[in-house]
């Protein structure tokens, strides 16, 4: 019988949680052909959630959680889950019920049918302002023209994952996390559901838009150098500028009979010397560039507990 590890990251979630798990109950008995862990990680909560989850667990085995010793943000969460899921493949979602786990069966179906990464698309996306579904697209718009690997547009953490991308994925142990981005650039053979994406069944969102923009700036520094190229492209335009105005004050020169002006030494002697800076930024960019993306070497979390068992200066 394969096993299915089903990883939720819950931050404050008390509210939403005993909903979620009676769904989640009410699937895994139509889908008893399966094997099933439902494996939360408690990023850091100050309500209710750990007492949730250990009560949960008191009444079924089936139930695990990780307790990180304090909050270290969802996509180090979601890297946890993978270091301790047991199961053949696993399905992120998130604790609020916008995901519907009813999805799951269908994504369970191409998972059999050979596919590795099944993921869920946002068809519709109810209780969301137009702001933020526009700053949405923007930002995988700009992420896709700065990276070569293909970005899949409109879509969250909400997937199935076989476990051969779960292996390669614990491999990926930089600090500065942005798991979307890192799905894409493992690879292997995915495929595309749709659904409509529910509003929150309980609580409040997490994600403001301060978190948001972090979380946009981490997935295209972590994910791409190509911003700090920015400098070469712009030396590139001033050295042009240079050129031009330089090959105009000599005509001028030479036809006009005209001396060069003082101010128009000084103009070209900025415009070469800014460009000379700008060009010099921009290679110790691309070297600093290289060293981020090798340094990063610290533990990414710390756990407290997990299925009651207290952890020892336990780091991942």
């Amino acid at each position: 019988m394969k096993k299915i590890t089903i990883i939720i990251p819950a931050y404050n979630e008390e509210e939403s949680l005993p909903l979620l798990y009676d769904r989640l109950k009410e699937l895994m008995e139509k889908m008893n052909n399966y094997e099933f862990e439902i494996l939360f990680v408690n990023d850091g909560s100050k309500d209710k959630t750990i007492e949730i989850i250990k009560d949960l667990r008191n009444k079924d085995e089936r139930v695990c959680y990780v307790d990180f010793s304090r909050n270290f943000g969802k996509e180090i969460a979601m890297i946890a889950g993978l270091d301790y899921a047991t199961g053949d493949c696993v399905v992120f979602m998130d604790a609020d019920l916008q995901d519907p786990p009813e999805l799951i069966p269908e994504l369970v179906k191409y998972w059999e049918e050979g596919y590795d990464d099944v993921y869920a698309k946002r068809r519709s996306r109810k209780g969301e302002t137009w702001l933020k579904k526009f700053t949405s697209k923007m930002y995988y718009r700009v992420l896709q023209h700065l990276t070569k690997v293909e970005i899949q547009e409109d879509t969250g953490d909400f997937r199935l994952l076989d476990r051969r991308c779960v292996n390669a994925l614990k491999k990926l142990r930089e600090s500065q996390r942005n798991t979307k981005s890192m799905f894409s650039w493992i690879g292997y053979k995915k495929k595309e559901v749709l659904y409509d994406r529910d509003p929150r069944i309980a609580g409040t969102t997490k994600w403001n838009y301060k978190k948001l923009i972090d979380l946009a700036i981490d997935g295209i520094t972590s994910f791409t150098t190509s911003p700090l190229r920015i400098s070469t492209y712009i030396s590139i335009p001033t050295f042009i500028v240079l050129f031009v105005y330089f090959v105009y004050v000599i005509v001028k020169c030479f036809v006009v009979h005209e001396a060069i002006q003082a101010y128009q030494a000084i103009i070209l002697l900025i415009l070469f010397f800014s460009g000379i800076q700008i060009l010099l930024f921009g290679i110790i960019g691309e070297y600093l560039g290289r060293i981020f993306n090798e340094t990063k070497n610290r533990p990414l979390y710390l756990v407290n507990e997990y299925n009651g068992k207290k952890e020892m200066n336990d780091e991942k």
